[in-house]
């Protein structure tokens, strides 16, 4: 059967729903042992999407949960179901975010249309499939964007895997894919004889990785592997101080042309090298002093891996990948401009626009006798935090030294450890207003955590809590 586009869907998708020990397993009903990654096109501006097929192709061993097939955590930007069409069951779902939705945000995107490569990866069906594909409304339903058929036996689907794009090698083995949380590491912008370095920055970054509640508690339920893929010359591409590279699975500093946001935009060429190793989660690391780094929920993440900051980039930035955790920070320059005035309430689990304080969704967590919202010095905070950034763009304005940027983040991480750790609520969960980019109308859980500031406070505890149920998604029967 050929590849099909299908545009109506007559009937509501059934979730498959979890099956009794003596019921046979839905994933050897319906799945083989293998990926199946469907690549497309998105594109669009403001007000009009299209997305077009690309191609299927394997994607190497399957490594996701053969238990949790269906997605039940409503997370991400967008959601995708792969369908029984026949039955309009729901066989596989994950929901996920990308470049497409944030570059949405830009102002680019009101007067210029762009084109971004996107892929599914789900279990190799046996028999054909609809692949549907839905994007969040501002109600928080679902509606559909896109959606195809798929005949894994279909001359035009290629079942053939690729040769490894480098070398494959185990930092942490806890046991068979299925039952583990796979990360997977990407070498970038490292020469072949840069290697050894690739390694020892793995091991530090993942060290801090386990040394933060709750992954440090949950280690077992992790595997890490390394894909060592070589770059001709060290470091990645990175437009603003004109320093042009070629690398192997194209990481670029500026995205949106915001400073210090790294990600790669060669998807193609990313999920290529990443099929060499089962894997549910990525982070590039690239071989880079400046600052930098970025995290999509369930597509990427990205860290500079020589930054004095590095390792707080690494767990902050697979915070967002892991775990669809918002940025709590609101007074740094970023690229996004929501512009919203009647704001509903964020699918994040980590902020919220605090309609009534009485369903707060962290409402369990917080003390008896804790105002909501909750009253923090967040005046003095936002003077010191924009003239930080102020001297900040000076620095960089002038092409002094990153050692000079590192001094400046240092003072600043002092002032605000010591600020965010002594007023009355600090410590507590509450609802605190400045969140998610946004100084109103918007509230994160704690006065502070790793998602708010460069702190060693680590998560807090409503960040832990979204943490364990993604953990528990994928390493648990």
């Amino acid at each position: 059967m050929r590849l099909a586009l299908v545009f109506l869907l007559v009937l509501p998708l059934l979730p498959m729903g979890t099956p009794s020990a003596s019921a046979a397993s839905p994933f050897d009903e319906y799945f083989t042992a293998k990926t199946m990654r469907v690549d497309y096109f998105h594109t669009g501006k403001v007000g009009q999407e299209i997305v077009s097929l690309d191609e299927v192709v394997s994607d190497g061993p399957w490594a996701g949960s053969r238990t949790r097939l269906v997605d039940e955590t409503n997370l991400g930007a967008y959601l995708f179901s792969v369908v029984d069409p026949q039955t309009q069951r729901v066989m596989y779902s994950r929901g996920f975010s990308n470049i497409y939705g944030e570059w949405e945000t830009t102002p680019e995107a009101r007067t210029a249309y762009r084109t971004f490569h996107e892929s599914l990866r789900f279990p190799w069906p046996k028999n054909t499939v609809q692949v549907v594909l839905r994007k969040r409304q501002p109600d928080a339903t679902f509606r559909e964007v896109w959606s195809t058929l798929v005949d894994p036996n279909s001359r035009f689907v290629n079942p053939a895997d690729r040769a490894p794009a480098g070398k494959v090698t185990s930092l942490i083995d806890n046991g068979p894919p299925a039952d583990k949380v796979d990360l997977l590491l990407i070498a970038e912008g490292y020469r072949a004889e840069e290697m050894p370095k690739f390694r020892a920055d793995s091991a530090k970054l993942v060290a801090k990785l386990f040394a933060t509640e709750p992954f440090k508690s949950r280690m077992k339920d992790f595997n890490v592997r390394l894909l060592e893929v070589p770059s001709a010359e060290s470091g990645v591409h990175q437009p603003r101080t004109k320093q042009p590279r070629r690398t192997a699975v194209g990481a670029v500093y500026n995205v949106f042309d915001s400073e210090r946001y790294v990600l790669t935009l060669d998807n193609k060429s990313f999920r290529d090298a990443a099929s060499a190793a089962p894997y549910e989660f990525v982070e590039i690391l690239c071989n880079e002093e400046q600052y930098g780094g970025g995290g999509i929920f369930n597509d990427q993440a990205t860290t500079s891996v020589d930054t004095a900051f590095a390792e707080y980039v690494f767990v902050h930035e697979f915070g967002h990948h892991f775990a669809a955790l918002a940025d709590e920070y609101y007074t740094s320059d970023v690229a996004y401009e929501t512009g919203i005035v009647d704001r509903p309430e964020p699918w994040e689990p980590n902020i919220t626009a605090l309609k009534d304080p009485a369903t707060l969704k962290w409402r369990d967590l917080v003390d008896a006798g804790t105002p909501l919202p909750t009253p923090w010095d967040k005046e003095p905070f936002e003077k010191h935090s924009y003239a930080a950034q102020k001297e900040r763009a000076a620095i960089r304005a002038s092409g002094a030294p990153e050692s000079t940027m590192n001094e400046l983040f240092q003072k600043q991480l002092v002032w605000d450890t010591k600020h965010l750790s002594t007023m009355q609520h600090s410590g507590k969960v509450g609802a605190f207003e400045g969140a998610g980019y946004e100084a109103k109308g918007l509230y994160r859980p704690e006065a502070d955590c790793i998602m708010f500031t460069r702190d060693e406070v680590g998560f807090c505890r409503v960040c832990k809590r979204a943490i364990e149920r993604i953990i528990d998604m994928y390493a648990r029967p």
